[in-house]
């Protein structure tokens, strides 16, 4: 079983970053120590996820907290960065049930404040996360958002000056950019059946080239309540269930699980 929790970056030790920059090291090309330490000291926090069996960190996701403009008014933007979990573990849903809570507390320390979850997914996987789990979000299928795709620019143009190219609306970091291994989040003919997979295919098509696709969910009150809140107790439910003792079926009886 897995165990999730969110940490200040300066609450981490450095046998921590070591084995999260290992992690990265495994799923990245082109994943310098310098690089990696220098883009978490730029994050907040970091979801650190470990085995509870013996503490192993097998997976993270690293956290920025942002204060701008939208339109005259303060709003907040909660922005993901690295985002690793070791292949034998990602089936778990703690994190995921960790980020939604993270949500959750920081929509209420200002509920009038609007919220919004920025990323840039180089893979599918962030993507569906994010289409599959929120009400409103840019880019998705079939339903264009000029509003929310120039608050994808103006984040892109403030974080990342100069590497959003406005024809393709996609991130390039250079040459020597962080980009998925072989076999890590491949794509296959199979799962081009799924029409959001082609979606983001279609956005991002040298993704395996470690362009970045950005991304804007709204993440408020609102937004949790239609949506969030639902997988969250879902996400509980399922973690409860893991909790409950088994009890030993009298000799020839059937033990039947719910659904």
């Amino acid at each position: 079983m897995l165990t999730t929790r969110y940490q200040k970056v300066q609450t981490l030790t450095v046998t921590d970053v070591l084995r999260m920059h290992a992690l990265f090291e495994a799923h990245y090309a082109s994943s310098p120590l310098a690089t990696f330490m220098d883009d978490l000291s730029r994050k907040e926090g970091v979801f650190v996820v470990r085995r509870r069996s013996d503490g192993e960190i097998v997976g993270f996701s690293t956290l920025g907290v942002y204060q701008f403009e939208l339109g005259g008014r303060k709003a907040k933007g909660l922005f993901s960065g690295d985002t690793i979990i070791e292949s034998a573990h990602r089936g778990s849903r703690t994190l995921q049930q960790a980020f939604a809570w993270k949500l959750f507390v920081e929509a209420i320390k200002a509920p009038l404040t609007p919220q919004y979850w920025l990323l840039i997914s180089k893979g599918y996987k962030t993507y569906l996360l994010m289409a599959r789990n929120f009400p409103d979000f840019h880019p998705r299928r079939a339903q264009a958002n000029p509003d929310m795709a120039e608050m994808v620019a103006s984040y892109c143009e403030a974080m990342f000056p100069g590497k959003l190219d406005r024809d393709t609306m996609l991130l390039h970091f250079g040459d020597d950019a962080n980009r998925l291994k072989p076999d890590v989040a491949d794509i296959t003919d199979d799962m081009r059946c799924d029409p959001d997979i082609r979606h983001f295919e279609r956005l991002n098509p040298t993704w395996a080239q470690g362009t970045e696709l950005p991304c804007i969910a709204r993440a408020d009150l609102k937004a949790f309540f239609m949506a969030i809140g639902p997988f969250l107790r879902k996400v509980w439910r399922d973690r409860t269930r893991t909790r409950q003792p088994v009890v030993a079926a009298p000799q020839g009886a059937r033990v039947s699980r719910s659904a």
